[in-house]
């Protein structure tokens, strides 16, 4: 039961971070609406996938260092959460964009939490293990 848990905690969070990576990288598909031409259509790419190219990066990292992940995830949670709150204060007041929050950061904060709590037990494991 133990080992089916161990699989549980290790997988969850990194799937659940590809799954997340495409969510985002699917908001960059408004750049083809703007009808620009080749080089500013590259370019909105590049820029709208920022995002999901750090991202990339840090679960590249955490497949092995999952405390990268729990605090990369965490962060970019906390930081989404900030760039809204932010832009909503600089820019008029709209109700729908604190759905956002929730929908965007949400995931993040979960897929943290899963890195860390794998990391966790990452560390216990070797704690008994050493002192067996």
């Amino acid at each position: 039961m133990e080992k089916k848990i161990n699989r549980f905690v290790y997988w969850t969070p990194r799937i659940l971070s590809i799954i997340f990576i495409l969510f985002l990288a699917m908001f960059s598909l408004d750049v083809f609406d703007m009808k620009l031409g080749f080089w500013e259509t590259a370019l909105g790419l590049f820029m709208h996938n920022i995002p999901v190219f750090v991202l990339s990066i840090v679960l590249l990292i955490s497949w092995k260092r999952e405390i990268v992940g729990g605090i990369a995830f965490n962060l970019a949670g906390v930081l989404y959460v900030v760039i809204i709150l932010m832009n909503m204060l600089r820019n008029s007041f709209e109700w729908y964009m604190v759905s956002w929050i929730p929908i965007v950061s949400g995931p993040a904060f979960l897929i943290g939490v899963l890195f860390i709590i794998n990391w966790r037990k990452k560390q216990n494991n070797q704690k008994d293990a050493s002192t067996k």
